[in-house]
């Protein structure tokens, strides 16, 4: 009986061991510090989180969310191990040779805290059309390693809207209300239905004169045809032969 208790006492201490010898692996956990109405033109927030298996790498990055299941992409920085773009983090306590010096290491129970640029646009995808995520994945050593990808969606602030266009501004009365009277300048001149830059008429103008009606009348004999010219030629020769017989009575008195 004693040693069948003593059994079971044991039995019960290795068991005990075991259980508090291999903890659970944490559930992972991300949060930003802002996921909707951010700027279009681009801002840059603050990614936290906890529970990551320390044995993978892992890349913090705003992508486009192609679903459960698929790798998130294209990203924004593209694969950026350098971090340079401020699109990206690596994460990873155990990178390739190459990687030393480039990528942070986790912090306490698979944590970290990195801030990444998110802006509209990644590449030619507007993100304000199409689902984009802040999203954590396995990073370039285990592309297809699904288990690290974990995302939280994106929303942008609306577009900004108003009446003024590069072409000009555009007035719109409000209802029950006309618009603002634009005061013009006065014309030069008086009001002549011409353009105001012609000049005024002098006062001292005065009606124009029709000289045509005191011009005197000239009458014109037509020499159209040949029979007229003679008639001219024998009037003159008959009214000198008059005058001349006239002549010679007047001195026959007179002798």
């Amino acid at each position: 009986m004693r040693n069948g208790l003593r059994a079971g006492v044991i039995a019960l201490a290795l068991l005990t061991i075991v259980m508090t010898g291999t903890p659970a692996l944490a559930a992972k956990k991300l949060s930003v510090s802002k996921s909707k109405g951010l700027a279009r033109s681009g801002e840059t927030v603050t990614v936290s989180g906890s529970g990551y298996d320390v044995t993978k790498g892992i890349y913090v990055a705003f992508c486009l969310d192609n679903g459960a299941g698929v790798q998130p992409s294209p990203c924004g920085g593209g694969a950026d191990m350098s971090g340079s773009s401020g699109g990206s983090a690596w994460i990873s306590s155990n990178p390739p040779s190459y990687g030393e010096g480039l990528a942070t290491p986790y912090g306490k129970n698979g944590s970290f805290r990195v801030s990444i640029r998110v802006s509209q646009m990644i590449g030619d995808i507007d993100c304000a059309v199409r689902g984009c995520a802040i999203v954590t994945r396995a990073d370039h050593t285990r592309t297809s390693d699904r288990s690290q990808d974990v995302r939280i969606p994106v929303r942008f602030a609306a577009a900004a809207t108003g009446s003024a266009s590069s072409a000009g501004v555009t007035v719109t009365a409000a209802p029950g209300k006309s618009l603002p009277t634009v005061k013009q300048s006065k014309p030069i001149g008086p009001p002549t239905g011409k353009l105001a830059t012609e000049a005024p008429p002098s006062a001292e103008a005065t009606e124009p004169v029709e000289l045509q009606a005191f011009a005197p009348t000239l009458t014109r004999t037509s020499a159209a045809t040949p029979l007229g010219h003679w008639w001219a030629i024998g009037g003159a020769f008959l009214t000198g032969l008059l005058l001349a017989v006239v002549v010679g009575r007047f001195r026959r008195r007179s002798r």
